[in-house]
């Protein structure tokens, strides 16, 4: 057994020696083995988790998912640790200088009025600090690895603080309908190349959209999901109570079963 303290109530400190133990020398075989590369899903997983528990407002549940969550960071900082490029009080103190620098509104002589001031100051700090010159440089800091929605929000966005954006949801409107129709053009030409180009056209105007209306295109398409799951589920049900085989039957007689499904939904 290693010599470990145990105890009824455990801290930070505590948390940074047991992954430190797991992936020393005789602790953990799986632990010792793994990189930034072979567990960085696990920490998308994990921050995903964390965000069905607000949604589902547990917060017995949030309080074991942001642990989880934790521990990500503080292994991935072990990593570091090892080989002596920093460790897990470089990351608290980096962290601790950023929220420092970009709200001098708090800790030094700044004045704003209101919530958009900031998020303006906070913007600019950004830049500065990151030694970003241009719009463009402040687009391609914005990761590619983010979900596709966000990531068009987001980049909508930094185009839009410079004025390059419609005067109002109409203009976003009219290009969402302009950019169905070269979709449908691409489709009918049966011209797969442009059709999965005009396709993200599509989707990157309906981000436009709802940055106007003022929608998360993500949480919006999240929800619709969830809408889309229930009522199929519904849809199934039916088909199984009255015989009818979904794989053999008709489109024409699902889609009936959707519209019943529906406006019972609607009706409720």
């Amino acid at each position: 057994m290693v010599d470990f303290n145990f105890k009824s109530c455990y801290n930070m400190q505590d948390l940074t020696e047991i992954i430190r133990i797991l992936r020393a020398p005789g602790g953990c075989p799986w632990d010792a083995e793994q990189t930034h590369e072979s567990i960085k899903k696990n920490l998308i997983e994990e921050s995903y988790e964390v965000i069905e528990a607000i949604n589902k407002c547990d917060n017995e549940l949030l309080c074991e998912e942001l642990g989880d969550l934790l521990m990500q960071i503080v292994l991935h900082s072990q990593m570091e640790t090892e080989k002596g490029t920093f460790n897990f009080d470089s990351v608290t103190d980096g962290v601790c200088k950023k929220l420092i620098i970009r709200h001098p509104h708090v800790f030094g002589d700044v004045t704003v009025d209101g919530v958009e001031e900031v998020l303006t100051n906070w913007d600019a700090i950004k830049r500065q600090t990151k030694g970003q010159k241009t719009t463009s440089e402040s687009m391609f800091s914005v990761p590619r690895e983010l979900p596709a929605l966000m990531r068009a929000t987001k980049l909508q966005k930094k185009a839009a603080d410079i004025g390059f954006d419609w005067t109002d949801v109409g203009g976003a409107l009219d290009k969402l309908e302009e950019e169905i129709a070269e979709l449908r053009e691409a489709i009918a030409n049966k011209d797969s190349e442009n059709a999965y180009e005009e396709l993200g056209d599509v989707l990157f105007s309906a981000v436009n959209v709802s940055r106007f209306i003022r929608v998360d295109a993500e949480e919006s398409l999240a929800s619709a999901n969830d809408k889309f799951l229930a009522r199929f589920t519904q849809v199934e049900k039916l088909a199984n109570e009255r015989g009818i085989d979904m794989k053999t039957s008709s489109i024409d007689v699902l889609d009936a079963l959707w519209d019943e499904v529906k406006a019972a939904a609607d009706n409720n």
